[in-house]
């Protein structure tokens, strides 16, 4: 089983993101369950939603503590929430941000991660460029595509066409293939020591 936390802002998609991973699972008939974690929380305040895909029936139903892979929509989160309790040495870490790791201050952290499970992502200018808004939730799913190569890029695409029919969903689409096209070059190209 594999599980992912996603956290974030509300409205910027945090729940919608986890419901359309677990879609695309569906689609390559596999198991998937997805919900969030928010009481009554207001636009703008932490979000966070869940999301696990395996082969096999799943029976858990409590949040996922010990992630496989954490997506984060808002940067503005990392050194004010515990967003990476839990994450193991081998887990994977997409971020929403134009800057590097060094520059986000996680230099020393993510150094004892495998270099290619630490990717950073200009979700919300990808999503700004292709949607018409900057909501980062779709774009972020191509690249955890991209990043994990759990589910197939065309999976996720269908899940975002189908949870927001017409233009919409055809622009958002774009948006996750230019992150997925962005996290797979992001891949080849080692990461640089910050020393």
């Amino acid at each position: 089983m594999f599980e992912i936390r996603i956290h974030g802002r509300g409205g910027q998609g945090v729940v919608s993101a986890a419901e359309m991973l677990s879609v695309a699972a569906f689609f390559e008939d596999r198991h998937a369950q997805a919900f969030p974690s928010f009481g009554s929380e207001r636009m703008g305040a932490p979000v966070m939603a869940f999301c696990r895909i395996a082969d096999r029936t799943i029976r858990l139903r409590e949040p996922v503590v010990s992630p496989d892979a954490l997506i984060i929509q808002d940067p503005t989160l990392l050194h004010q929430v515990p967003l990476f309790s839990g994450l193991g040495k081998e887990g994977f870490i997409l971020v929403n941000s134009k800057r590097s790791f060094a520059e986000l201050g996680l230099a020393e952290f993510v150094a004892d991660f495998r270099p290619d499970h630490c990717l950073t992502v200009p979700a919300s200018e990808l999503a700004l460029e292709y949607a018409g808004r900057p909501l980062p939730n779709a774009a972020l799913l191509g690249g955890f595509c991209a990043a994990t190569g759990l589910l197939k890029l065309e999976s996720v695409l269908r899940a975002i066409e189908e949870k927001f029919p017409g233009p919409v969903g055809e622009r958002n689409a774009k948006a996750a293939q230019a992150a997925y096209d962005f996290v797979r070059v992001q891949k080849e190209v080692p990461l640089v020591s910050a020393n």
